[in-house]
């Protein structure tokens, strides 16, 4: 299995971004991070490389976030609420691609680059 993606918190930001839009594609129940879970997870991410997965009451999110993304090799991009996002490119032909620091320039970055005047 291929190793996780390492990212920069702009290129995070922006996968945050992008699944906003996402449903959640796998559900993690009672059960916990069991073998059958983390296939599910690793098939989802071969076809779409982003996605949320749904946790039902952990007890620990961010651990559980933390273990599945470490399992699937995947890239844990955030944790919000009870949905965790995931990224994983298809190491042949990415679908998403993934902005350079020179293109993540946000409207509020140019506002602190503005000189006194």
């Amino acid at each position: 299995m291929p190793s996780a993606p390492e990212l920069q918190g702009f290129q995070r930001r922006h996968l945050r971004a992008k699944a906003h839009a996402l449903k959640p594609v796998v559900q993690v129940g009672d059960g916990g991070v069991s073998e059958s879970v983390v296939l599910a997870v690793v098939e989802a991410l071969a076809s779409h490389e982003l996605i949320k997965v749904r946790l039902q009451a952990p007890e620990d999110k961010k651990g559980t976030a933390q273990e599945l993304a470490t399992r699937t090799a995947s890239a844990l991009c955030g944790v919000v609420g009870h949905t965790v996002i995931l990224y994983r490119p298809d190491p042949e032909e990415p679908k998403i691609e993934l902005p350079t620091r020179a293109e993540a320039v946000t409207p509020r970055d140019r506002k602190t680059d503005r000189a006194p005047g």
